[in-house]
């Protein structure tokens, strides 16, 4: 005669070793766990990308010009530091459709000029960018406001290598005319809002060591070549030496101040 078997139930664990019901509290601890490995992710890349140097600067540049009667903001994130000074009523940057500097703009720019300095000198670049209002400009120096609003960039620029001592291998210069506005242009106080000048602080890049015995691609392709003729060894027998004295490269021009 057969043995009767006992029948076990459903729930019970034993019938179903992997892909039982989990506990109810498990779903939660499970989210936590994905949140705290979002939250960490998050952390690490903002330690990575917020060098303490640019951080510093940016407790710097606050200082200085908290007092002064211009709308200021620092923000700093994963590209870099942006500095942006917008017009507050009559402390203007510069007179209507020119890009001569105001004197309370040269003020700015010499309380500033340290910080961004120093982070020049560590090889950050720094972008200076124009933007004007909405109120057309035509006249045979500047046909539009992307022509002003880049000619301000640059003069920006210039004063500060001329004046300042910015290195001027880490600068540039863009313009952005009306395009960019930060509020409507749709009365006189928000225009002077748009009418900004904005400095763009961007990261380091990383760099990566060639190999031992190797250069980098980048001090190869910087090399001059090496003339080891006679006439190149002494330059006071080269006919040419005075010519290319004449032929050096050309200063930075002087800003229109």
């Amino acid at each position: 005669m057969p043995l009767k078997r006992e029948m076990i139930d459903i729930s019970d664990p034993r019938v179903a070793q992997i892909g039982h019901p989990a506990p109810p509290w498990l779903v939660n601890y499970a989210d936590l766990m994905t949140e705290l490995v979002c939250f960490f992710v998050i952390l690490y890349a903002m330690a990575a990308a917020l060098n303490k140097n640019v951080t510093q600067a940016k407790k710097d540049i606050e200082e200085e010009l908290k007092k002064e009667p211009v709308k200021v903001e620092v923000k700093v994130d994963k590209d870099g530091m942006k500095i942006t000074l917008q017009e507050q009523k009559d402390n203007v940057f510069f007179q209507s459709g020119s890009i001569d500097l105001s004197p309370h703009m040269k003020e700015i720019l010499a309380k500033i000029a340290p910080a961004l300095n120093k982070l020049a000198h560590e090889d950050h670049d720094i972008i200076v960018e124009g933007h004007t209002d909405d109120v057309p400009i035509r006249n045979p120096q500047y046909p539009s406001n992307w022509e002003l609003s880049t000619a301000r960039a640059t003069n920006v620029v210039q004063y500060m290598v001329h004046n300042l001592k910015t290195p001027p291998q880490k600068m540039g210069a863009t313009g952005y005319g009306q395009f960019h506005p930060v509020v409507p242009n749709d009365s006189d106080e928000h225009r002077s809002m748009n009418r900004r000048v904005v400095f763009f602080v961007k990261n380091n890049p990383a760099k990566f060591e060639g190999k031992e015995g190797h250069k980098k691609p980048a001090e190869t392709a910087l090399a001059p070549p090496v003339d080891e003729s006679p006439a190149a060894a002494d330059p006071s027998e080269s006919p040419d030496s005075s010519a290319s004295e004449d032929n050096a490269t050309n200063p930075i021009p002087e800003p229109n101040n």
